[in-house]
């Protein structure tokens, strides 16, 4: 009898075609419908990444005003959300707010069961718009203890700054605005991860986008996916992070700790990728926001902690970092909980997920793997 050969995590498995983005080996250049996501980063604001997953071209300065209006015009906290946030308990991880609010949100959309190409653009943007006021009014009322009132959204404002002035109550700096824009094109999509593929499982059953992407933040809530910008912040926190400490005070500390925690061979999250043998193609493009908010706030020790640990890492395991590392303590510098880290990788990755809900949905098939069994073989209950 032949063994047949299990390829766990589905690891090399090539499962379908997508036209949304890939990795190009080449260049190790993560692409957005062909464009480097560095580029993107570097020129374009987050509406217009959006635009270019939903409909594969960027968009002209008429269609980008448009959907900006769009955005815009969706972004007030729904009052349903609201008293659903404020019924759960503040020390429940914002994770299951989130994923709460878009149920809610799928429940309650007039198209909800609607699954035509238009249907399912218009519920994308709308999610999109909707959900950076979930997330700050999360951090507000964690913050308050308790239900309390959302800033309300800002017309004049763009998606980054309006999204920083929902959740902290004052205009940022440009920096942090841009840092922050930055962070959202990098997280906005990453070809078939798993909370990716996820949604495209859920959505290959013929249910609807809010359940696909509702099924994909439970994927992205787990450490070893979304949840690694947490545990990043949660290592720096264990470190200790002082402020009055210089540069160099801080990196000591880092490089000593992980040594001791390769020695105990403990797991250190935001290293290493799957997919990229050569090092994140995104960690570059982060690294440069997370040292412009360094200089910014002038949190120097936190450059220390960074580049001890990246050290100690590549010496002792050749092991680079992923966008999760320089991402966590650059949310840190903004204001935001640690808990809230994972959340905002949502508001930028529903894009991505709903290009490839639409993208499924275009040319669908029952995702349905098969397994091969190792348990018992037949037997009977006694008596029968």
């Amino acid at each position: 009898m032949t063994e047949t050969e299990i390829k766990k995590g589905l690891a090399g498995v090539v499962v379908d075609y997508t036209a949304v983005s890939k990795v190009n080996p080449e260049t190790n250049s993560l692409l957005y419908r062909g464009y480097p996501v560095q580029e993107l980063a570097a020129t374009q604001p987050f509406e217009a990444v959006a635009y270019l997953l939903w409909n594969g071209e960027l968009p002209t300065q008429g269609q980008l005003a448009e959907y900006t209006a769009h955005e815009r015009s969706h972004r007030a906290l729904d009052p349903k959300v609201k008293d659903t946030l404020d019924a759960l308990p503040v020390d429940c991880h914002p994770m299951d707010s989130v994923r709460t609010a878009v149920s809610i949100l799928g429940a309650a959309h007039p198209q909800a069961e609607d699954s035509s190409p238009e249907a399912e653009l218009e519920k994308a943007r709308t999610l999109f718009a909707q959900l950076p006021a979930v997330v700050a009014y999360e951090q507000r009322r964690r913050t308050a203890g308790g239900p309390t009132e959302p800033i309300e959204p800002r017309e004049d404002l763009d998606y980054s700054q309006n999204f920083l002035w929902m959740t902290f109550g004052e205009e940022a700096a440009p920096e942090v605005v841009d840092a922050f824009r930055v962070s959202m094109v990098l997280y906005a999509e990453h070809s078939f991860n798993a909370s990716t593929f996820t949604a495209r499982v859920i959505t290959s059953t013929l249910s609807d986008l809010h359940s696909a992407v509702t099924g994909a933040i439970g994927a992205l809530k787990g450490p070893l996916h979304g949840g690694a910008n947490e545990a990043v912040m949660h290592t720096f926190d264990e470190i200790g992070i002082r402020p009055d400490e210089s540069e160099q005070d801080a990196k000591d500390r880092a490089q000593a700790w992980m040594e001791d925690a390769l020695a105990q061979k403990k797991k250190v999250m935001g290293f290493g990728h799957r997919v990229y043998k050569h090092g994140d193609s995104r960690v570059p493009t982060m690294k440069k926001a997370l040292d412009a908010m360094i200089e910014h706030f002038g949190r120097h020790e936190i450059l220390g902690l960074y580049n001890g640990l990246e050290q100690a890492m590549d010496e002792a395991k050749q092991i680079k970092p992923n966008l999760d590392y320089p991402a966590g303590p650059t949310y840190h510098l903004m204001g935001f909980d640690t808990e809230l880290f994972t959340p905002l990788f949502i508001a930028a990755r529903v894009t991505g997920w709903t290009a490839h809900v639409v993208e499924q949905r275009a040319a669908n098939s029952l995702i349905r793997p098969l397994s091969e069994y190792n348990g018992p073989e037949e037997r009977h209950v006694p008596g029968a």
